[in-house]
């Protein structure tokens, strides 16, 4: 930074990845998204697939919905990637890692997640934005038991993922 220079202007120039399951899209991860798009210049959306994990929407599915989700936020993209976060990080050059925190138990587990980064890349930094008061209890998979039991989501995802876990649930 050169004397005089704006702290918010540099702060905008920074790229930024938001990495996670998504499964599916709640409202807390909508949060941290439009919190971030308000701090960073890109925010590059990385949406894990993880052939071990079980996941209820397809990867494919999640990366739609999370699109569909963002189409009017100009800078986020969406990616999908199966290795480690801070090997994609360094394939595209950018170098600081953005989590949601919900509680004091997540922040444990992100701080262990924050050393590891660092252990794999010591290029790489670690944001930790905490998530709105109102959606501190928000889980995907919570959601997902909710949702299967014939519960009342909309409060909890957006409609359009509201929507595809009626669908889906429909047809299992």
């Amino acid at each position: 930074m050169t004397a005089g220079s704006d702290p918010a202007t540099v702060l905008l120039m920074l790229d930024v990845i938001y990495p996670g399951t998504f499964d599916p899209p709640t409202n807390g991860h909508m949060d941290i998204i439009l919190r971030a798009a308000r701090i960073f210049g890109r925010i590059a959306i990385v949406i894990a697939n993880h052939p071990h994990k079980d996941c209820f929407f397809e990867t494919e599915e999640r990366k739609e919905l999370m699109e569909q989700l963002v189409s009017d936020i100009p800078n986020v993209e969406i990616h999908v990637w199966d290795g480690l976060i801070v090997s994609f990080a360094e394939k595209v050059g950018i170098n600081v890692i953005l989590r949601g925190v919900r509680a004091l138990t997540d922040f444990d587990y992100e701080f262990e997640l924050c050393l590891l980064y660092k252990s794999l890349n010591p290029g790489i930094e670690t944001i930790l934005l905490p998530t709105d008061k109102k959606y501190l209890v928000l889980r995907s998979s919570v959601i997902k038991e909710i949702a299967s039991l014939g519960g009342d989501v909309s409060d909890m995802v957006p409609p359009a993922v509201e929507k595809a876990l009626r669908e889906k649930l429909q047809k299992a």
